[in-house]
């Protein structure tokens, strides 16, 4: 069963809320949460061309809407794999230096099977970019300059994320990002 766009774009919000925002993934999230100025896309291509024509899409919505601060682009039919996924953000990174976007727009990668190199698909680091569907993140760069400069040094994010999912566990973990796909549409398990 395919479920509704507005069943994806609640999930992947609860995933927001409970996951990347509670547990403080991204210090940058509150704020743009509460602000309501981040912006949820289903993109239901099942072709890598038009996806990627859909993200220059979306670029130049954001472009012209400026209250905006980020959008979501989610694939729930497209790069269940995770290396074609891959693949997809190396040629959407290309497309926007193509495209003279680079500097100006940046990509940040989620995906159900992130795997980091140098790790096990099993290690619970990976979790940090785990989603509820593969999706990319577009942030503009000059906001993130303004609150990376605002929040001062950023290097530490990484390792204190990966240590927040070891203390927790990986069937705790696991089991937050399961409960943010229950929705009233959804069936429970």
């Amino acid at each position: 069963m395919q479920l509704s766009d507005s069943t994806v774009t609640q999930q992947t919000m609860n995933w927001v809320k409970r996951f990347i925002v509670e547990l403080n993934v991204c210090p940058f999230a509150k704020r743009e949460v509460e602000k309501e100025s981040v912006r949820l896309c289903v993109v239901r291509s099942k072709k890598i061309e038009v996806a990627l024509e859909e993200l220059m899409m979306e670029i130049q919505w954001l472009d012209s809407h400026k209250e905006t601060e980020t959008t979501l682009l989610i694939f729930p039919t497209l790069f269940r794999d995770f290396h074609h996924y891959l693949d997809f953000v190396d040629l959407a990174e290309a497309m926007l230096a193509e495209q003279e976007y680079e500097g100006i727009y940046q990509l940040a990668t989620f995906h159900p099977d992130y795997c980091f190199a140098e790790t096990e698909p099993t290690d619970v680091s990976n979790y940090t970019n785990r989603s509820p569907y593969p999706m990319l993140h577009l942030l503009r760069e000059a906001s993130l300059d303004k609150a990376i400069d605002a929040y001062g040094d950023t290097s530490a994010i990484p390792d204190k994320n990966i240590q927040k999912m070891q203390a927790m566990g990986k069937a705790s973990v696991e089991n937050l990002l399961q409960s943010c796909l229950k929705c009233p549409e959804t069936p429970s398990s």
